[in-house]
């Protein structure tokens, strides 16, 4: 229709319905009331769309920042977050100067990219479940990646904005993650009933002794008893006195403000407290500092000492605590303990 009713030279560079079409016929072909009509029913038909996206948004993306390390308290609250887009919409409406021509083919990779990504899970969906209607739906996701691949070479526009993103995404995520390291990262402590229990017959004349395990190290009989006799040895322990051995698993170091569940198993003689947390330290700091919060008690943690001999080292153990939640947990764990704790009777030996 907009072929066949505008003239071709509308439609060149500065032409009346360039990027406007419809709008262009509205007015032409049935009056300026009706295509002003038209012009505030499309706005607010943008509106509406913008309010629905800004919606989405609001929703969807606290739920992904701590998995980069960025979930700062104000991610939480819809106003903050709601001017961080209204900024990037501004910026990206300055960096196209508000030319719909440009933004078009931005917007183009935007959605096609959707519709693409959709397709591909579909068609995967139908392929696991050796559905029918796969070679319905195969040529269909062929033709939306093909189409966005074309999209994306003759107007590259839509990329580079992405990868701009992306790339702000990671360097935000990494500078986050770094600032947040020594972060406690642990809403709260739970112990179940054998790690309560355990704790509780572990006090012994105001304190408590805690011996840490690095389950790489084994965790079998030998391997605990091995532990115990160097601790024992290393840190001057005497024989009769009561002591925990703690074993803690890291799973994710991206995490960020996670519950720590702690329990109770029994190896041999020996009571071990196992728990899982996104980086040893933080998790073996938060469980000292709960340990003498709930207990009242001195807590006094055995723990291995990390050589570090060369500069090469420092970087190569602060790497493993910020990609796996290892590294020097000694150091760590002190830094941790001090700054959330402060003069908290929580005594730390290393040998």
């Amino acid at each position: 229709a907009t072929t066949l009713l505008i003239p071709a030279e509308a439609f060149e560079e500065n032409g009346d319905a360039r990027g406007r079409a419809l709008a262009y016929l509205a007015h032409e072909e049935l009056g300026d009331i009706f295509g002003t009509v038209y012009d505030l029913s499309t706005i607010s038909i943008l509106w509406f769309a913008g309010a629905s996206a800004m919606a989405g948004l609001l929703n969807l993306v606290p739920r992904y920042l701590p998995t980069y390390g960025m979930a700062p308290r104000w991610a939480a609250a819809q106003r903050p977050l709601a001017l961080v887009f209204t900024v990037i919409a501004i910026l990206v409406t300055i960096i196209f100067r508000a030319d719909v021509e440009a933004q078009a083919g931005a917007y183009a990779t935007g959605v096609l990219s959707l519709m693409a990504s959709a397709s591909v899970a579909v068609t995967l969906a139908l392929w696991r479940t050796r559905s029918r209607w796969l070679a319905l739906f195969f040529p269909v996701m062929l033709a939306f990646v093909y189409i966005t691949l074309v999209n994306i070479i003759e107007q590259p526009s839509g990329l580079v904005i992405a990868l701009c993103f992306i790339a702000a995404i990671v360097v935000t995520s990494v500078a986050s993650r770094v600032s947040r390291a020594t972060e406690l990262r642990f809403g709260r402590v739970m112990l179940d009933r054998s790690a309560a229990r355990m704790i509780a017959a572990a006090v012994h004349d105001g304190r408590i002794r805690l011996i840490t395990h690095d389950p790489l190290r084994g965790s079998g009989l030998d391997d605990y008893e091995k532990e115990v006799a160097e601790a024992r040895l290393r840190h001057e322990l005497p024989a009769d006195a009561p002591f925990l051995l703690l074993e803690v698993h890291a799973d994710d170091p991206s995490v960020f403000a996670d519950e720590l569940a702690v329990a109770g198993a029994t190896v041999g003689s020996y009571p071990l407290l196992r728990c899982d947390g996104p980086a040893i330290a933080n998790a073996i700091a938060a469980l000292a500092i709960a340990i003498h919060d709930q207990y009242a008690c001195t807590v006094h943690l055995n723990m291995r000492w990390t050589p570090i001999d060369s500069l090469w080292d420092a970087v190569g153990e602060g790497l493993e605590f910020l990609l796996w939640g290892g590294g020097d947990m000694a150091r760590l764990v002190e830094l941790e303990v001090r700054r959330e704790a402060g003069d908290a009777n929580i005594i730390i030996h290393v040998a």
